[in-house]
């Protein structure tokens, strides 16, 4: 007998979606903002995994089931607000969630010829993990609610020439309000993000001090983040927080500083040295080290003749 396969269902258009969660017709065919006490479809099915092949931003609150985002789980107890880019596999848990909120909804098309068609990749959080939630505090739940408000009535008013500016920009304000209060919550969670940057450090010198860059070459932001269990944008974000450097430059800072060391107590040739900190090419080990430091590897090293 064939085993059964869990297939995502994909949601091609707002509409579909509607259909699915037994809401009626979007006011807009590109745009649509869901208050979850007005759904009333079974969703049980859709619930175990679906692809939206648009935006979704969703602030839930009084959440009692778990979401699934990849391998990880999240508890929605607290409440939160979530992003996700088109293309993101979503499921629940568990069959009867419990929670209130609302979930704005916006395909590309409705931003493709507005300048944040394009800046909307500058957004990080749409690529963090569902654990990486964003919390709010009561002021900024008023003003997230205030613009998801603001864009239902404009979305309930007639449409007229400025209908897709307006809301546009109400999504925009959205998504600038978002990346100031996450800015905040990596600083009033700065206790556990200095033991993220703790643990980082040690990875990156574990990794140095062994043959391991040599064996695997130098690691990927996206290998240190997986060994961190955190999304690769959202520790890049955290840092820049707390450092003003994203982890790609907490990378090359390590290797730099191993460079140094190996350089100024040893005999290896420069090619030695750069193959052994993960370089398949000399060249880009000097390329990189003469960026950070002003000076050539064989400079460095006659500076201590």
């Amino acid at each position: 007998m064939k085993a059964e396969t869990n297939t995502p269902h994909i949601f091609n258009s707002i509409s579909e979606l509607h259909r699915a969660l037994g809401l009626p017709k979007p006011l807009h065919p590109l745009v649509s903002l869901v208050n979850y006490a007005d759904v009333k479809g079974d969703v049980t099915e859709i619930s175990k995994g679906m692809v939206l092949n648009f935006y979704k931003v969703s602030y839930k609150k009084n959440f009692k089931g778990k979401v699934k985002y990849g391998q990880s789980y999240y508890d929605f107890d607290e409440g939160g607000l979530s992003f996700f880019s088109p293309n993101q596999i979503i499921s629940a848990t568990e069959e009867e969630a419990d929670y209130g909120g609302y979930t704005l909804l916006f395909h590309p098309d409705f931003i493709l010829n507005n300048p944040l068609g394009k800046s909307i990749k500058s957004f990080g959080f749409f690529s963090y993990s569902v654990n990486e939630a964003l919390y709010l505090s009561d002021k900024e739940k008023e003003i997230i609610i205030g613009i998801f408000k603001n864009i239902h009535m404009e979305m309930d008013s007639a449409i007229d020439y400025f209908s897709q500016d307006v809301m546009i920009n109400q999504i925009e304000l959205l998504l600038n309000y978002s990346k100031r209060f996450y800015n905040r919550q990596f600083i009033t969670r700065k206790t556990a993000n200095d033991d993220l940057l703790t643990k980082l450090e040690a990875l990156l010198s574990t990794y140095f001090d062994t043959e391991k860059a040599l064996v695997s070459g130098i690691p990927t932001v996206q290998q240190i983040a997986d060994q961190l269990n955190v999304s690769s944008h959202y520790l890049s974000d955290m840092l820049r927080s707390l450092t003003g450097q994203n982890t790609q430059q907490h990378i090359h800072n390590k290797l730099i500083e191993k460079a140094k060391e190996v350089l100024s107590i040893s005999n290896l040739s420069i090619a030695e040295v750069a193959y052994q900190l993960g370089f398949e090419h000399p060249q880009s080990f000097n390329k990189i080290f003469k960026r950070k430091t002003g000076m050539s590897p064989v400079e460095f090293r006659q500076s201590f003749n």
